[in-house]
């Protein structure tokens, strides 16, 4: 079992930056990805980031690229989500997943995931 856990969510003022992250304990040898998803209120889950975890191979879709960097510390296990730009629209809460194969970008394809952390962004 691999756990999760998020940190760093809060209110910011649109424009703003906020770094999320996620602290992986337990069988994290076995992590093979990691990634962030969001799901904002009356919508479904979706991908934000993803990062292989040796190669750190990154992979985001169109409508966070070049606002959001993914990174990782692998002697610390941990997960970040650098969020700068921030727009109304990204109000969510996020949450960190883990996959033990693969690098996956879909909900479905999640092994592992945290709790969440609230993101709010005011305009």
């Amino acid at each position: 079992q691999v756990q999760l856990l998020e940190s760093g969510g809060g209110v910011v003022q649109a424009g703003g930056s906020l770094r999320l992250s996620c602290a992986a304990s337990g069988r994290t040898f076995s992590i093979y990805g990691m990634g962030w998803f969001r799901q904002a209120p009356g919508k479904e889950r979706e991908f934000v980031a993803a990062i292989s975890w040796r190669r750190g191979d990154t992979y985001y879709p169109d409508s966070v690229k070049g606002r959001f960097t993914i990174s990782k510390d692998n002697a610390k296990n941990t997960l970040y989500l650098q969020m700068d730009s921030l727009k109304p629209e990204d109000t969510a809460v996020y949450y960190c997943g883990a996959t033990v194969r693969g690098v996956v970008t879909t909900p479905g394809g999640v092994h592992y995931w945290g709790k969440g952390t609230l993101v709010t962004v005011s305009s």
